[in-house]
């Protein structure tokens, strides 16, 4: 059995994809050979699970010839797979996946490929409306429609030695112990400004961390918020906040990182995801996007966001009104109180 996946581009979507990708290697046996198709600059998120035989790079506007439409497509063609599941939505992978000779085509019926797919899954309405569900179950909506049992909703990642080793590295720069597990807090939004905490905010957050709590803060950013990170650390002024700005930013240290966080305060962003999927608590704050995309009772969590909001939930990368409420009144004060609760049920745990 040949079966192709056609992999999220987010880092928080390929990572709750991840019980997808269990229940399929599951549902299919040691001897079926599963390839994923995925965005070059995610194949370290991956980085040290079994449940794919190969990673093929897909990157329709990269400067490498191998990962472009036409190229897959003829890969597709050569490989004669028999199965297609595409966990993305768009027209593009299922033309792929057409043009490919994928004899079977399994995905969610819209963008207008209902035509490309053999197995059309309808989408979940209410109203009329596409119906909001937490994005571990969309992906698994999938396996449902091909006949496999369902596995643990659980996030799973992994690291490989030299991710740990990495991790190490880090350590020693911030001179901490080995068994040192910091406060993490992550300023990341790949999906825009929309989903942005204020700086002065999570600087006023590490320094009630430090001064009050006596934990050490380490401030976790992607690439394009390393100057954030930085004034975090700048506006604390604390010797025991430290951010990750001047760190490596491949996905293996990233994750050996977060893994060792003791609980992260995050925006909802890629990060959160992989830290739940190390079975790191998190409190995450809501703004542009609903905490349903990222429900799951598998983890412990705690979501926050401003209720009172007419605007709460707009989906939006930028604010369209201009005022960005759902980020600026979500006050320090409230998402400290979280963070102490959430501080003092893992000492009871502990104890």
């Amino acid at each position: 059995m040949k079966v192709v996946i056609f992999l999220p581009n987010w880092v928080g979507d390929l990572t709750m994809a991840t019980p997808t990708l269990r229940t399929l290697r599951r549902h299919f046996g040691p001897n079926a050979h599963l390839v994923g198709i995925i965005r070059p600059y995610l194949r370290g998120l991956l980085g040290g699970t079994s449940w794919l035989n190969e990673l093929w790079s897909y990157q329709p506007k990269g400067s490498d010839p191998t990962a472009r439409f036409w190229a897959v497509v003829a890969r597709l063609r050569r490989q004669r797979c028999d199965l297609a599941v595409l966990l993305t939505n768009s027209l593009r992978s299922g033309l792929m996946a057409a043009l490919g000779g994928v004899r079977r085509r399994v995905g969610y019926d819209r963008d207008g490929r209902h035509w490309l797919l053999t197995d059309p899954v309808p989408l979940p309405r209410q109203g009329g409306r596409i119906r909001p569900m937490p994005m571990v179950e969309y992906y698994l909506g999938l396996a449902d429609a091909i006949g496999c049992r369902r596995d643990s909703l659980c996030l799973e990642l992994a690291t490989r030695p030299e991710d740990e080793q990495s991790a190490e590295s880090v350590w020693t720069q911030f001179g901490w112990q080995r068994a040192e597990r910091p406060v993490v807090l992550n300023c990341s939004g790949a999906f825009g400004s929309s989903k942005l905490w204020p700086v002065e905010y999570f600087a006023q957050l590490a320094q009630r961390v430090v001064d009050q709590l006596g934990q050490k803060v380490l401030v976790f950013c992607g690439p394009s918020e390393r100057q954030r990170a930085r004034q975090i650390v700048q506006l604390a002024a604390r010797e025991n906040v430290v951010s990750m700005a001047d760190q490596p930013m491949d996905f293996g240290t990233a994750k050996a990182v977060l893994r060792r966080g003791r609980l992260m305060v995050s925006t909802d962003s890629g990060p959160r995801h992989i830290a739940a999927a190390f079975g790191v608590p998190v409190i995450t704050l809501y703004g542009p996007l609903e905490p349903i995309w990222s429900w799951n009772p598998t983890q412990r969590a705690v979501d926050l966001m401003v209720e009172q909001l007419d605007c709460l939930g707009c989906g939006r990368p930028k604010c369209p009104l201009g005022h960005h409420a759902c980020m600026r009144e979500l006050s320090v004060d409230r998402v400290y109180e979280a963070l102490v609760q959430m501080w003092m049920s893992l000492g009871r745990q502990a104890a």
